[in-house]
């Protein structure tokens, strides 16, 4: 870090000068245009013309498969580019194609706007202050929670698992979204203004659609148990079952909640909920190998269940740092080590580690 002296002008201005090995580095010379951008953390920073034209990704495909190319237009996508122009060294087969549209409908704000049989160019359409990522992360933890109550009540007899699959997208898409706008802001400076977000409030966004996308993945997982169950599951057992996975949900809900508003006392009560959903998984796990007559996919479908508390227990992970960001801890509020492997260990100090 250097420090230079801020002068003024005849006109009132306050200039300073460029670090002039900065500059040359960056192609700057007198008459260069360069971007300010303020910040509502007191940072003025200096973006270059050559930062602004990075929105556009070029890329070459040849004989990727089409499970290859879908990869790597959903990470071009991720980046966070506006425009995406994909040649093909030839002309795209049939099933690259394919995967090109369908990977395409599937990402929230991007287009075709032209294509050929050897050129595709997909541009963004959606401008980041029509773009509300908090309101996102809400409506995807609706969807998660929804599939997993829908994918219990299939694995208990009370629906059928076929329905479930039918919001895959919408998951899909929302947690796509999230983690493209937050990408952005890592390098998009006037990002951070448009979303109208901080970057910590941006990253902990990011944090929970991605646990929220996984509760998405073990509600699918549980949804396939349910397809493939060939016996009715007893009622006994079936009630313990809905008990716990019900509780699973309320923590991730609660934790989602403790998050955007930060209360310790509601995270410490998130992990607790997780430690009981462990015990009790476990508990159902053991008779079920036990029994002679267990199948073994609705042993499956408990552990996804204990996963899904396992989310909810991350996700409170970010809403206790949070919590200590903004000052949020009393004496009295005594929070623990969050840990997939054991449980929480209590401590005064508010950390966790």
């Amino acid at each position: 870090m250097e420090t230079r002296k801020i002068q003024r002008v005849s006109n009132g201005t306050y200039t300073v000068s460029l670090p002039r090995e900065w500059a040359e580095d960056q192609g700057l010379s007198a008459g260069a245009v360069v971007d300010l951008h303020t910040h509502i953390d007191g940072l003025l920073v200096v973006q270059t013309a050559d930062e602004r034209e990075a929105a556009r990704i070029d890329l070459t495909i040849s004989d990727e498969t089409a499970t290859q190319l879908a990869r790597i237009l959903r990470a071009a996508y991720t980046t966070g580019a506006l425009e995406i122009h994909i040649e093909a060294d030839g002309e795209f087969t049939g099933e690259q194609r394919t995967a090109l549209r369908s990977v395409t409908r599937a990402m929230a704000g991007v287009t075709v706007a032209d294509e050929s049989e050897s050129h595709v160019e997909i541009r963004n359409v959606l401008n980041s202050e029509e773009v509300s990522v908090r309101q996102s992360v809400r409506h995807l933890q609706f969807v998660a929670l929804s599939r997993h109550r829908e994918a219990t009540a299939a694995l208990l007899g009370d629906g059928p698992a076929s329905t479930v699959a039918d919001s895959d997208n919408r998951g899909d898409r929302l947690h796509g979204m999230v983690e493209r706008y937050f990408v952005r802001s890592l390098s998009r400076l006037d990002e951070v203004d448009s979303l109208g977000e901080s970057r910590p409030e941006l990253f902990q966004f990011y944090e929970m659609a991605a646990e929220l996308a996984h509760v998405a993945t073990h509600a699918d997982r549980i949804a396939s148990a349910a397809a493939d169950v060939d016996e009715p599951i007893g009622a006994d057992l079936a009630a313990e079952i809905d008990a716990v996975a019900t509780q699973a949900r309320d923590a991730v809900e609660t934790a989602v909640d403790a998050t955007f508003a930060p209360d310790p006392d509601a995270v410490w009560s998130v992990f607790e909920a997780r430690d009981d959903v462990r015990a009790t998984a476990e508990s159902i796990d053991r008779r079920l190998f036990e029994a002679a007559d267990a199948d073994y996919r609705t042993t499956n479908a408990v552990e996804r269940i204990r996963r899904t508390a396992d989310c909810a227990g991350r996700i409170a992970t970010v809403g206790l740092r949070s919590a200590i960001r903004e000052g949020h801890t009393s004496d009295d509020v005594r929070v623990g080590v969050d840990s997939d492997e054991g449980s929480d260990s209590r401590v005064a100090s508010g950390a966790d580690e």
